[in-house]
């Protein structure tokens, strides 16, 4: 969508990509991945959509996946953008009615969202959750709220009706960021926000991340599985009507000395969905989440044959819901002939298959699940499988077979 200077139009231009799931009929809700502020943020956010590892969430709920990308120039005003009320909302909504019929899926218009936002994504995120609570099923905010903003008047306060109080929310600020020259008003909102909210009665959690600032880091193993519980309690809910949400809540009383990073935020017990309480309390004291399920493995494995003794392979693989993918083992005749990628990286956390940015997205250019065989030897047939390493270091079973001729 290209800029506007129209009166509460949005003045800087945006691009939504969506991905579905092929085999989906019915869109049941939608994720909505928003990026934060600056040029490097709005080109972290072109790769949302293509994340192996929210496909996993999207594909398991019935879910679309929305990456937006905002078109703002380099040190331009990122509140343009990031309060929805100058114009993002309305070209949001629009975005949804046209990819509805661009997709044909005509319910992608009206079924609920879950919203994570980054920074001045979450900035995002949160007034979003005031100006549309009866469409938001659970709001996940990484460094960042525009909560002090409006409280400090340097926005207008928006309503806070009874149903804003209804929404799951999750604050997951960068420990570091407590005591940052420039972040520490990501700490500071997210904390005052928890704590205001929590007093009406809100069914929010504090997650700092003990590892890091701004970046995102491996909040999404947690993150995942917050918006995992939440999508349970929507199950097959038509795409009308209140959200069903989940009510049940456990209480459990912090021991100060284990949990260091909630001190000054939090006193006297927490409540927190039952299946959240473990992964939590692991995130939230060494910024990691256990896993001990292996991938699913590899299907559709198709070779080709470029050259003489030379054989492309391709394949399809599912992202691991709890942790991802990592790396493939390419096998020739039962024996591993190659590890792709040989030494997958992340700078901002765990490896992964796709690498991460900082914005907690794929790296350019997207990695593809192809690996060429340079050296087949000659004679009999050969069969390739693949095995899947996700990002716990667990592997899938081989895939089945695919051969050379």
């Amino acid at each position: 969508y290209p800029p506007s200077q129209g009166e509460g139009e949005l003045k800087y231009g945006v691009t939504y990509t969506v991905w579905i799931p092929d085999d989906v009929k019915t869109i049941r809700a939608v994720i909505v991945h928003q990026h934060g502020c600056g040029g490097g943020a709005c080109r972290g956010g072109q790769t949302a959509a293509f994340d192996l590892h929210w496909q996993a969430l999207a594909r398991k709920h019935h879910c679309a996946l929305l990456g937006p990308s905002y078109h703002q120039p380099e040190g331009a005003d990122c509140r343009l953008w990031c309060d929805p009320r100058n114009g993002s909302r309305t070209t949001f909504l629009r975005a949804l009615d046209d990819l509805s019929q661009a997709s044909g899926h005509a319910e992608l218009a009206h079924v609920p969202w879950c919203l994570w936002g980054h920074s001045g994504g979450a900035f995002w995120s949160s007034l979003m959750q005031t100006s549309d609570p009866q469409r938001i099923v659970a709001v996940w905010l990484r460094s960042g709220t525009a909560y002090a903003a409006w409280e400090k008047g340097e926005i207008p306060k928006p309503e806070l009706s009874a149903a804003v109080f209804q929404i799951p929310v999750a604050f997951n600020p960068g420990f570091k960021e407590k005591m940052h020259a420039r972040f520490n008003g990501a700490w500071n909102g997210a904390a005052s926000m928890y704590q205001a909210y929590r007093q009406q009665g809100a069914p929010v959690l504090f997650a700092p991340d003990p590892h890091t600032a701004h970046e995102c880091g491996d909040s999404r193993y947690l993150a995942i599985r917050f918006f995992d519980a939440h999508l349970r309690a929507l199950g097959d809910a038509a795409t009308s009507g209140p959200i069903p949400r989940a009510t049940t809540q456990v209480e459990f009383a912090l021991a100060a000395e284990e949990f260091p990073t909630l001190e000054g935020v939090i006193d006297g017990p927490i409540k927190i969905h039952p299946d959240l309480l473990d992964a939590w309390k692991q995130y939230v004291q060494t910024a990691e989440v256990a896993d001990d399920s292996p991938p699913a493995a590899p299907y559709d494995v198709r070779v080709a044959a470029l050259a003489p003794s030379v054989n492309e392979i391709r394949w399809r693989a599912d992202a691991d819901l709890e942790s991802g993918l990592m790396q493939f083992e390419i096998l020739r005749d039962g024996k591993t002939i190659a590890r792709y990628p040989e030494q997958p990286r992340n700078p901002f956390g765990k490896p992964l298959f796709q690498g991460m940015s900082y914005h907690d997205t794929p790296e350019t250019p997207l990695r593809l699940m192809r690996y060429v065989d340079p050296d087949v030897p000659s004679g009999d047939e050969h069969v390739y499988q693949i095995v899947a390493t996700n990002g716990a270091g667990l592997s899938s079973p081989p895939s089945a077979g695919g051969s050379s001729l």
